[in-house]
């Protein structure tokens, strides 16, 4: 079945959810070899990376409930507002020279201030005139005026989580709405800005859940999606929640792939809750990795990525 549902990718017909409800509970081995044969067949051998600097922390007034960064919970993290333009940069020119291509400005917050909007306006000029990096952004709930400023500047993507399915949105976050992200992911799109949209496993999702999240971004044509592990933090509601096994992980991975086979499945957040550091993920359907730190989480160090990669037989 495995085997039929491969051939059926390969010749550009898309899979359904019952199909891919049936490959997520199914023989790990065999879906994984399967969505490796995806992977190198539409994207070939080589692995996107790209990093990220947190550039403003905490104090957030949304409550998504796996999020040490909403001021709504008493975490440990370090809350600070918008860093110097000197640090961005010093840390851009240190991700250019580890030769990751793309460059990530990543603030906290519902929506950016009409302030700190357009001190990101500021260093996104200078990051374009002192690097040759693709500039990238998380920040937030956006308008199409707010994307179009952006696009000027020379954005690359944008970044904006659907984190979960439409149904169990509700459940990790009642501040915003799924709704308010996929008109943000619209905005972007009507900005002519690449989109990177992915989500997070193991908020207390279903399957079903995970399977429509990787319709949804499918429906909305993502090219770029990261997967996030949850890394349960102490403060936080999802504090206790149980960690997902390794199957469950790289099934998911498997399994986006099957449903979005052209895009860069992203292994991002929380890789290093597996004792590979995801290694076994990018023979199982991923193709791109975030590196280096993450938000609030330590994330993997660069050149033990790279060596993973070379490890993998793959190319950066």
């Amino acid at each position: 079945m495995i085997k039929k549902l491969f051939e059926k990718v390969l010749q550009n017909i898309a899979i359904n959810k019952e199909e891919a409800i049936y490959l997520i509970n199914s023989d790990s081995e065999e879906l994984y070899y399967y969505a490796n044969k995806i992977k190198n067949y539409f994207c070939d051998d080589k692995v996107d990376l790209c990093s990220i600097i947190n550039a403003k922390s905490g104090n957030c007034t949304e409550n998504c409930k796996y999020c040490a960064q909403s001021a709504k919970y008493k975490t440990n993290i370090k809350i600070f507002p918008m860093i110097k333009h000197e640090k961005i940069l010093s840390e851009a020119k240190k991700i250019e020279k580890n030769n990751i291509k793309k460059f990530s400005i990543v603030i906290s917050g519902k929506t950016p201030s009409n302030k700190d909007f357009k001190d990101i306006l500021k260093i996104y000029t200078k990051l374009k005139k002192e690097t040759n990096l693709e500039l990238c952004g998380s920040l937030g709930l956006l308008t199409y005026e707010m994307a179009l400023e952006l696009k000027k500047i020379g954005i690359s993507t944008l970044h904006n989580n659907l984190e979960t399915s439409k149904d169990y949105f509700s459940k990790i976050c009642t501040t915003h709405t799924y709704e308010d992200k996929i008109n943000t992911i619209k905005n972007i799109q009507k900005a002519n800005i690449k989109v990177c949209s992915g989500g997070i496993i193991g908020l207390g999702e279903s399957i079903t859940d995970r399977i429509n999240l990787a319709f949804e971004l499918k429906k909305l044509n993502i090219k770029s999606i990261p997967i996030n592990i949850l890394t349960p933090i102490k403060g936080t509601p999802l504090n206790n929640i149980k960690i997902l096994s390794k199957k469950e992980i790289l099934n998911t991975i498997s399994t986006f792939r099957f449903i979005n086979p052209k895009s860069n499945i992203r292994f991002a957040g929380g890789r290093q809750l597996l004792s590979d550091n995801g290694k076994k993920g990018l023979l199982s359907g991923a193709n791109a990795i975030l590196t280096g730190n993450y938000l609030t989480t330590t994330g993997s160090n660069i050149t033990k990525d790279i060596n993973m990669i070379k490890e993998c037989e793959l190319k950066i």
